[in-house]
């Protein structure tokens, strides 16, 4: 058999992190026992090693993404760059290990003007469809032709206060295409050259974009901190894209099958109306709790919390999941073991063990010493006297004295 770059989610399983990498892997295993996940394929972490030793995509990397996107769009009934019938796909990192937040993902890859008219007719709804295109140009410019945020920030202040609203959130389809060209023209006058309208070209670029950001200075510093080696490469997913952003009854959320700062028992999470995966980390909206989410869409609800204790049950562990909601209906796009805190990580091994998930020693080798020193620290006494002041996610561990200036 020849060597291959790419695999589909419907091959491998979760063992496979050094060369799927972990998202690749855990796909792979969600696809394997039946859950829903949107269809598409893996770059391999060789690929990246490659590219990144030589500075070019391998010889035969792009022939391999045509024949998989062919086999994508054969599966789903549409085409790559065709307006009448348009595949969009998310381009997204996956390291053997964990890195949240610190490389690159490009979503609706495959947009363009034309195909925003087409999806505006075939959904009957244009905001949606020019929504996707305004954030493809936003990804695209920043992530692939590396434009600071800051600029692009000044464009989107001078659009909101041209249309006379608060948040990009609340412009009609005039303010979504005036965003879009905005961010085209500012980052045609930094590059000095025209902004790429291929698909093909937005996808190959992304990808290189994906694999370069292994190497960016905060996944350098994440991999120091952690004790990640750096020579592993990042695999890069490629995945048809589910829209959170299409309708009422869509959404985007993170759910988690275990409180991640305490470890207490029960689902925890955030869920986002009409939205794309990153506003819900980008905090520019407030966002429901998972209960607050069930009271909208119940039956879909029931079904992620059907999903979270299948998953949960099969790693035998904490899983933190990116899922979305398209017209009623759940994809979930990643799972992963979850990170916690050096609390909840004691108390979730000792509850596994406890409800005959694992063994004592697995949840010894689940902890470490580093988390025990953690607790350690000085904590706040809950059962005090004094007047809290406010509430907020803890970013180190244990509590500090001292005078506010």
């Amino acid at each position: 058999m020849a060597h291959s770059f790419i695999f589909p989610f419907s091959v491998g399983d979760r063992t496979q992190a050094d060369l799927l990498g972990g998202k690749g892997a855990n796909l792979a295993e969600m696809v394997k026992i039946g859950l829903p996940v949107p269809p598409g394929f893996t770059i391999t972490t060789e690929a990246c090693r490659e590219f990144l030793a030589s500075g070019k995509i391998p010889a035969t990397l792009q022939s391999e993404i045509d024949g998989a996107l062919k086999d994508l769009e054969k599966a789903l009934g549409k085409e790559f760059g065709n307006p009448a019938k348009p595949l969009l796909v998310s381009v997204r990192s996956g390291a053997k290990f964990s890195m949240p937040g610190m490389m690159e993902t490009v979503l609706n890859v495959g947009m363009t003007p034309a195909v925003a008219e087409s999806l505006a007719k075939q959904t009957g709804n244009p905001k949606f469809a020019w929504d996707c295109y305004r954030r493809f140009i936003d990804m695209y410019g920043r992530i692939v032709c590396d434009i600071s945020p800051s600029e692009f920030h000044k464009i989107e202040a001078r659009v909101l206060t041209q249309f006379k609203v608060d948040a990009v959130s609340k412009l009609d389809v005039e303010g979504l295409q005036a965003l879009a060209d905005g961010y085209i023209k500012e980052t045609e006058a930094i590059t000095g050259k025209p902004f790429p309208t291929d698909p093909r070209e937005h996808l190959a670029r992304s990808v290189e974009a994906v694999f370069h950001s292994w190497n960016s200075e905060r996944a350098q510093l994440y991999r120091r901190r952690e004790r990640i080696p750096s020579d592993l490469g990042t695999a890069v997913n490629i995945q048809s894209m589910v829209f959170g952003n299409l309708s009422d009854d869509s959404g985007t959320g993170v759910a988690f099958t275990r409180n991640p700062a305490t470890g207490e028992i029960g689902s925890y999470g955030d869920y986002l109306e009409r939205a794309q995966g990153e506003d819900v980390v980008a905090g520019i909206r407030n966002t429901l709790t998972l209960a607050e989410f069930g009271g909208i869409l119940p039956s879909v609800h029931a079904e992620l919390e059907r999903v979270m204790t299948l998953l949960e049950d099969h790693y035998r562990d904490l899983c933190d999941i990116e899922f979305t909601v398209e017209t009623g209906k759940l994809w979930i796009l990643q799972t992963r073991v979850g990170k916690r805190t050096a609390e909840a990580a004691f108390r979730i091994a000792t509850q596994l063990v406890d409800e005959g998930k694992i063994t004592m020693d697995e949840a010894l080798g689940r902890t470490s010493g580093d988390q025990l020193a953690q607790l350690m620290f000085p904590q706040f006494d809950l059962r005090g006297s004094v007047n809290e002041v406010a509430r907020g996610i803890p970013a180190s561990p244990g509590a500090a004295v001292g005078d506010v200036v």
